[in-house]
This record gives structure tokens, sequence and C-alpha cells, in this order.
């Protein structure tokens, strides 16, 4: 299939599952959380939950309501990431491929004024700030995590936010997502979409209607222009 060439002002990537994997972790935290709360089903929960806002998940499949209990039980939640992650030989939270050949690309537009791409996650910023450290990722001046919206993903508002403070229009944009509820999210803001296919099958995230379907970011090349970013994309 031919490369397609498209000019954007702003990129704004999705982290977990994008950026980095953490996967090992996430699974480490699930099976500890069914210790406290033993009638959840892990392998339901890890078919459908990724993308989604870990507050939005407790209340979900652990049928926390209380606000102040879902805050401390989040926090307690993303910690078991970090630290369950390379437990009994597990392999960590790592870089995906082609990642830091793209944020070198990226390097010269990360900070104010001159904001050209962002991170927007469903992750607390106490954890996306951990596991950004760990895998090297330098963090962009436009940051939006879980805390920050009233409503994540699939609902508009990170990938809305992002745009906005990176001063452009959603739909100047491009989302980098694995998630469908991600891609939805982004689809919703008006943003361009990319799939990557790095934790859901195909069949998964064409049903969420990217407009472009990669294997990760190693099929994507970045070029940053006076104007804005290209970005040639090989579809899988």
């Amino acid at each position: 299939m031919p490369a397609t060439v498209v000019h954007v002002d702003a990129i704004l990537f999705d982290m977990d599952g994008t950026l980095v994997d953490s996967t090992a972790g996430v699974v480490g935290a699930w099976e500890s959380f069914q210790e406290t709360y033993p009638g959840i089903d892990v392998h339901n929960i890890l078919s459908s939950a990724h993308g989604v806002r870990t507050v939005d998940n407790l209340k979900k499949y652990c049928g926390i309501d209380d606000p102040e209990e879902l805050e401390r039980e989040a926090e307690r939640f993303e910690q078991e990431i970090v630290t369950s992650s390379t437990k009994n030989g597990r392999k960590g939270i790592v870089v995906l491929p082609g990642v830091d050949r793209a944020i070198k690309e990226l390097e010269p537009v990360r900070k104010f004024p001159n904001s050209r791409w962002a991170i927007c996650t469903s992750a607390t910023r106490a954890y996306a700030t951990s596991a950004l450290t760990i895998t090297s990722i330098p963090i962009p001046d436009v940051f939006v995590v879980a805390e920050d919206v009233i409503q994540g993903k699939p609902f508009p508002d990170p990938y809305l936010l992002g745009a906005k403070n990176c001063g452009v229009k959603p739909e100047n944009c491009v989302v980098f997502e694995d998630a469908p509820s991600g891609i939805r999210s982004g689809r919703a803001a008006g943003c361009k979409t990319i799939g990557l296919l790095t934790s859901h099958s195909r069949e998964q995230v064409e049903g969420a209607q990217p407009d472009f379907i990669v294997k990760d970011i190693s099929s994507v090349v970045f070029k940053v222009t006076e104007t804005g970013v290209e970005i040639t994309i090989n579809e899988d």
C-alpha cells in the first residue's frame, strides 16, 4: 500500500499502548486488586478496560462510588502498575517501537510557545509521569491527564483540551491511539485518527473507524515544518 502524507498543526499522542507498553504492570495491578475485590473477572476487564481512566474502570468493575475512595484506590492501582511491572520476571514498562526516533524528531516543538505535539492520556498525572520517566520519554508542555477532564475517553474532552492547549483547532490535529475508546475520543473531537495495532486486534481497531491503521509508530515518519508537522503514514 502506498504511503500517505498528511500535514497537521499538531499531534496528540495517547500514552499507554501508543508510546509505552505497560501491559505487564496492568495485569499485575488487576490481579492484585482481585484480592480486594474477589468478584471481578480480570480476563474480561483486560479485554475491555484499556484506554479508559482508572477511576472509571474502578467505578464500573469494582463498584466504587465514593469520590474519595475512588481517588485513593485509583492512586493505589496506578502505583501497583509500576511496582508489579517487573515482578516475577515481567518485562516492566517499556518504550514501543519507533517512539524514540519520533520523539527525537519532534523535540524542537515540544515546548511553548511552539508546542506541536501533546500527550493526552487516561492515566493520572502521577502514574503518567512515572511511566514516562521510566522510559526516558520527555514530557511535553501540553500534557493532558485524567484529572484534567471531567469526562475521559471515549468522550472528546482529552483531545479537545490537548488541541486547545497547543493553540490549534482539533480538526487540524491527528490523534495516535491503540484503544478503540481512544480512537472514538479522537473522532468525537473532530481530529484525524491513526489506530495502532499494539494492544487490540485489527477487527477491534477497525470497529472504531480510524482514518488510518498502522502496526505501530515505526510505520510513521515525522518531519517538523514551519507551520506544523508532516506525517508520512505507511499503513499496515
